[in-house]
């Protein structure tokens, strides 16, 4: 894809290949060169001419939670994992040992939480369905093969182990039949997410051969498309050959009486200031599409809630509406950019308290957990004790969404999994 955007910028991306080049922007020794190659040799690496030029600040780059957000640090990973495969890098072993090495790691880091390889996948007859996941009755996900890389990567980001060439642990599909035939035959399924990686990494010939059959079955209500590329690649709405055929896509999508919603991952402020971003929004909001935005409490890049109800309220303005604030997931550099529950609940509280109720449209903090989508609603005192308020936003029981339950306070949980149940046995969807 070598597409101009309106000041003539093609997009070029940029790999570990490019990284050491790239690092040298920014005040770091060899040694410190060679450390962030030996992360980036296990969790992936990717960004892009926009993202490296116009979104981070060069001259202050450990202030800038961009660079974080794209640029991998050293200490993502355990002291002694980066000393082995920088102490290979060093010493020039062979892509076979490195590639060793580095999937031994990878496997400690919990490739793929929430049992999506193991409970989310179905079935036609006896045989599982690549790429495609059913985990609520009413969504289905789709994982087009084409899609399976993005403009650039978000360093936290919990499919990573999508990009780093382990077939085992990918998902994918390119058979157009096998998703229509399952939505087709289960009429309980009234949304299609297309996720990956990113669909809009694709061109629009590839993208409406996914999305035209869906439009022939009244009991598909909404097509999702979830994207990063708003915010790392704006041209692809705006000056990329095929950005006008996809808009008509989008238009037609609306047209057919469907919702179209655009689930567009913002992480940061800085995101949303060009202008390029502002008319990509602008474009994609005309053909009737909805924009709804998430993305991850993070920390170093958004434990902030200035920040948060900042972004909320540009957001709103530009006519977007704000969706999700997930927790960090149980996969890849957890430790390194969790923040405690407590303090999550804390942001989401004091952000949530600065905008008006236009913005109040987003739900958090949330984890994508393996029962389903569970909320700290709130830490409160109950006679004696102290707890977290828990409630389901989305689950494989449809029975428990909706429903208050409590767990034991823990200043060091900073996912479900750590949690006790307070006042019960059990959690409710034990």
């Amino acid at each position: 894809m070598t597409a101009p955007d309106s000041t003539g910028r093609r997009f070029t991306a940029y790999t570990i290949r490019h990284l050491d080049e790239l690092l040298k922007r920014a005040p770091l020794t060899e040694e410190q060169r060679l450390r962030t190659r030996a992360v980036a040799s296990v969790l992936p690496f990717r960004t892009n001419a926009y993202v490296v030029d116009e979104l981070i600040d060069w001259e202050r780059p450990f202030e800038d939670p961009m660079f974080r957000l794209v640029f991998p640090q050293e200490d993502m990973l355990p002291a002694e994992d980066v000393d082995h495969i920088a102490g290979l890098l060093k010493s020039e072993a062979t892509k076979q040992e490195l590639t060793a090495a580095a999937n031994e790691i990878r496997f400690r880091l919990n490739p793929h939480p929430a049992g999506q390889l193991a409970l989310n996948i179905p079935k036609a007859g006896e045989e599982p369905i690549p790429g495609l996941q059913h985990k609520y009755r009413e969504t289905v996900l789709f994982f087009p093969q084409q899609g399976q890389t993005c403009h650039a990567y978000c360093t936290y980001c919990f499919r990573w182990a999508q990009f780093v060439g382990i077939a085992d642990l990918k998902m994918a599909n390119n058979d157009v039949e096998q998703l229509t035939g399952y939505v087709r035959e289960h009429t309980e399924v009234s949304s299609v997410l297309l996720t990956g990686g990113d669909p809009m990494i694709m061109g629009e010939p590839v993208l409406r051969r996914y999305i035209d059959p869906l439009l022939e079955m009244d009991h598909v209500e909404s097509i999702r498309i979830g994207s990063k590329a708003l915010a790392y690649w704006p041209q692809r709405f705006v000056s990329d050959p095929d950005a006008e055929d996809t808009l008509r896509l989008f238009e037609r999508v609306v047209a057919s009486g469907r919702n179209l919603a655009f689930m567009a991952h913002f992480s940061h402020e800085k995101e949303l200031e060009s202008e390029i971003v502002r008319e990509a929004v602008r474009r994609i909001r005309a053909t009737g599409a909805v924009i709804r935005t998430q993305a991850p409490l993070i920390r170093t890049i958004n434990d902030d809630a200035q920040q948060w109800a900042g972004m909320w309220r540009t957001q709103h303005k530009l006519g977007m509406i704000p969706y999700y604030m997930f927790v960090e997931r149980d996969t890849g550099p957890q430790d390194y950019f969790s923040v405690p529950l407590w303090r999550a609940w804390e942001i989401f509280r004091d952000a949530f308290s600065q905008v008006s109720g236009l913005c109040r449209t987003v739900r958090g903090p949330s984890m994508s957990a393996t029962p389903g989508k569970v909320s700290v609603d709130g830490v409160v005192q109950i006679g004696e004790e102290k707890v977290f308020a828990l409630r389901m936003l989305q689950a494989r029981d449809p029975d428990i969404v909706g429903r208050p339950f409590y767990a034991k306070f823990d200043e060091n949980a900073v996912w479900v999994d750590d949690l006790k149940p307070a006042f019960a046995d059990k959690f409710p969807f034990e």
